[in-house]
């Protein structure tokens, strides 16, 4: 502590000194009364803060919003390419009707995507980015989306896929650039956990593949049992040299209330010995559920009536003949439009996004799509056209369109929407009985 020192003596005060005091007072005073005077004529500014700087993009597009398609006409998945095709000039003429996007008509050009193991992608997207298209609808495979995007990405061309559902485009490609209009394979993981935690189950064991789109379904599984308190029993992969008999052993030692089969259509007659093997263990068919990699007709791979109740989920809106009919109107020959749902929705995303954006250009759109898919103070809207009225006097709209309600999260993913249920007959030939929602959390 330091040492203290005596207060100084206080000098006896001269009536100098005293004069001076009452003079600075009176000073004091005046500046006190001229500080209030001041302060009665308006209050004083306040400092303004210094905004923070926000990312902005420039306009890039030049008026007329041009809509590419990428689908495939030729190779294995040819059937399902004119139905979004389809439904892409259905989208593209009801847009118009109703305005066009910023006062223009929207342009649409078609190219064929082919197949992953065809060498057509890369040409097709070039001549469209050199007619100057913004967007682009598809491609219908997640194979060939990973090939595309790093392409679009470097030319400015915004991708919504109506069909890609793999999870692992979204980890191998920019942020910003795809997107899509129908659930990630892995989505179906948390609208199954969802359906089987509304039944009170509580043990749920796993067969999937061993591969980077069995892993991101195995990492959804474990997620979503978590947040439901629920337990993850066996867990086992299949591939080619797997013992069907053992795997069902392990399954059924675990005593699991359901079963979840998420393999791969390569592995169609393991799949089937191995369904045939867990009911044989004792597993009801009902607790069996099956994901849109395995669920095929197996009428001619199993015994008569063996998977009657075995339940399957599906992407993909189901087409009413209403719907079918208004796809007609493009493709008079069209027989069926899976995917042809998703496909309209991306294109009326895609015009909503512009008129959000004030801007036709491709990262305007990218910008913009989570906003018209949706948000939490948006007004529903179900068509392009009533959506842009809600916009005439609501800041915020909610699309809610043919494929059912629409909400993207950052990736670009649908985190809001449905999922077909299936359920198989005694034929064992497969049935759609209703809907799963899949509800973002």
């Amino acid at each position: 502590m330091p040492p203290r020192h005596p207060a100084p003596r206080r000098a006896p005060r001269r009536a100098g000194a005293h004069r001076r005091t009452r003079a600075l007072t009176a000073l004091g005073a005046a500046a006190l009364i001229g500080i209030l005077l001041a302060g009665c004529a308006g209050p004083r500014p306040l400092p303004t803060p210094t905004p923070t700087p926000t990312e902005t993009i420039g306009a890039t597009g030049d008026g007329v919003l041009r809509i590419g398609t990428l689908l495939p006409t030729t190779g294995d998945v040819a059937f399902i390419g004119p139905g979004m095709i389809a439904a892409v000039e259905v989208a593209v003429r009801d847009i118009n009707a109703a305005g066009g996007v910023l006062g223009q008509p929207v342009e649409v050009l078609h190219r064929n995507s082919g197949t992953a193991e065809e060498e057509r992608l890369e040409a097709a997207f070039a001549d469209l980015v050199e007619r100057g298209v913004d967007v682009i609808i598809g491609p219908a495979t997640s194979a060939l989306a990973e090939r595309l995007v790093p392409l679009a990405d470097e030319a400015g061309v915004t991708v919504i896929s109506p069909a890609a559902t793999y999870p692992t485009v979204r980890a191998s490609t920019p942020a910003g650039v795809f997107f899509r209009t129908i659930p990630a394979y892995d989505q179906q993981a948390v609208a199954i956990i969802d359906a089987l935690d509304a039944d009170g189950v509580d043990a749920v064991a796993l067969v999937t593949t061993g591969d980077a789109l069995g892993l991101a379904f195995e990492l959804a599984v474990r997620a979503a049992l978590d947040e439901r308190g629920m337990r993850l029993g066996a867990i086992e992969q299949l591939d080619a040299a797997t013992n069907p008999a053992r795997l069902a052993f392990s399954i059924a030692g675990s005593e699991p209330d359901a079963v979840i089969l998420a393999t791969g259509a390569s592995l169609a007659e393991q799949n089937a010995r191995v369904l045939t093997a867990l009911i044989e263990r004792g597993i009801d068919a009902d607790a069996l559920w099956l994901t849109a990699q395995n669920l095929v007709d197996y009428s001619a791979a199993v015994d008569a009536g063996l998977l009657e109740g075995v339940n399957g989920v599906l992407e993909g809106a189901e087409v009413s003949d209403e719907l079918l009919a208004r796809f007609r109107q493009s493709d008079p020959f069209l027989r069926s439009a899976r995917f042809g749902p998703e496909a309209y929705d991306a294109v009326v995303l895609a015009a909503l996004a512009a008129q959000l954006a004030e801007d036709d250009g491709g990262p305007s759109i990218a910008r913009a799509l989570a906003a018209a898919a949706g948000e939490a103070s948006g007004i529903p809207c179900g068509s392009y056209g009533e959506c842009l009225s809600v916009l005439e006097t609501e800041p915020a709209i909610d699309y809610d369109g043919l494929s059912g309600p629409l909400t993207l999260d950052d990736a670009g993913d649908v985190i809001e929407g449905t999922l077909g249920l299936f359920r198989y007959t005694a034929e064992n030939r497969v049935e759609r009985v209703g809907e799963l929602a899949l509800a973002a959390r």
